[in-house]
């Protein structure tokens, strides 16, 4: 058995990202949603719990706050790279979500890539190719090294 690590990715990242609103705010921001009205507006969220999960992004580096408009100030949202680096987990969530909370509908939203195929989060080995099924993977202590 594997010696569990003291600190833990998952843990971190559920810290900033595991609040419902948070990942509501990402799926809008995916779908290029950037303005602070238009997201209170498509989510049906209060005016002060809207700024605080944006506060929270744009200090985590996932969002970046742009100046649009001067007389008053307005300010949009925009996705870094960090942001962006989030899509594929939010696709596996979403599409675990229509395989397993559909009560037997289809999904709501369909991904099309520009190709015009489904588009579907594939993970896979970086070596091999292979799909990876956890019951294929053994954790290992690893390092700033081992992410590269």
């Amino acid at each position: 058995m594997t010696t569990r690590p003291t600190t833990c990715s998952i843990g971190r990242a559920m810290d900033l990202l595991g609040e419902r609103w948070t990942m509501l705010i990402l799926r809008e921001a995916f779908w290029g949603v950037r303005r602070f009205t238009e997201l209170q507006r498509n989510l049906g969220i209060a005016r002060n719990i809207l700024s605080a999960r944006l506060q929270a992004l744009v200090a985590a580096g996932i969002l970046e706050r742009r100046l649009y408009h001067e007389e008053p100030e307005r300010y949009e949202y925009v996705l870094t790279q960090k942001g962006r680096d989030l899509y594929p987990a939010i696709v596996a969530i979403m599409r675990w979500g229509d395989k397993h909370l559909s009560e037997g509908q289809a999904p709501p939203l369909v991904l099309r890539h520009s190709c015009g195929g489904d588009a579907a989060p594939h993970l896979a080995c970086a070596h091999c190719g292979e799909p990876v099924d956890p019951r294929d993977i053994t954790p290992e202590p690893g390092g700033v090294a081992s992410l590269a």
